[in-house]
């Protein structure tokens, strides 16, 4: 069996870091995005553009998930709601898509089992993040046993299913200084839940990479419409 890992590759910060990291520890990429009617959705257009840097745009899926948009349940599927502003907090925030990540790890499941690799990379950390409750360690835990019950690779091998979770104790400023060791393209990157060409320096995930970047004392590479003074590098 080849050295072959799916990366679920939102077009973010995070989840390029993954590209990065996989690419590291030797393992052939095969990128899968999720289009799911978002209303960030230029991150689709920037995960094209990772994905070909990396030079595997031929491998890179993008899947259409309709039914999160049709759902709605979030300031990021539903545009009559407002993206917060003025700082992260410690609740569950309203950019909260519901069994994102659920659903995007399952069908990363299904990928890797058509191709036969054994690992999927996931950017998901439960340090700096925004209180979403699929970012924990136990959630992940726990969706790796199940896959590994549901797939016929989990039940009829004596390999099992990974999901990599490299950034999970990472905060985003270590996350970002490992993505700088490694020459992760963070310029193609897009964090900003807002979506437009400039990010809006205002979200929760604005600050928080700004944050990362401020404490490596390296600008951000991305272009903004504002950022806080005390973010400024």
């Amino acid at each position: 069996m080849d050295k072959k890992a799916v990366i679920v590759l939102s077009g973010g910060l995070d989840s390029t870091t993954c590209m990065g990291i996989a690419k590291e520890e030797g393992y052939e990429l095969y990128p899968i995005t999720f289009y799911y009617h978002q209303r960030h959705n230029r991150e689709i257009g920037q995960a094209r553009k990772i994905a070909a840097h990396y030079g595997v745009a031929d491998r890179h899926k993008i899947v259409d998930v309709n039914f999160l948009g049709e759902i709605g349940g979030s300031a990021l599927t539903d545009q009559t709601w407002e993206v917060r502003t003025g700082g992260v907090k410690e609740d569950i925030p309203d950019t909260y898509v519901p069994a994102r990540n659920l659903i995007f790890l399952s069908l990363a499941t299904a990928y890797a089992e058509v191709i036969s690799a054994k690992h999927i990379y996931t950017g998901v950390s439960a340090v700096d993040y925004s209180g979403y409750p699929d970012c924990r360690p136990e959630f992940i835990r726990s969706l790796e046993e199940t896959v590994n019950l549901a797939t016929k690779m989990g039940v009829s091998s004596e390999e099992k299913i990974y999901i990599e979770t490299p950034l999970l104790y990472l905060s985003k400023a270590e996350t970002i200084r490992r993505g700088l060791e490694l020459n992760v393209p963070y310029e193609l990157t897009t964090s900003c839940y807002q979506g437009g060409e400039l990010a809006c320096g205002e979200c929760d995930s604005c600050l928080l990479r700004l944050k990362g970047f401020k404490e490596n004392n390296q600008p951000d590479p991305i272009a903004y419409k504002k950022i806080p003074p005390e973010l400024r590098c």
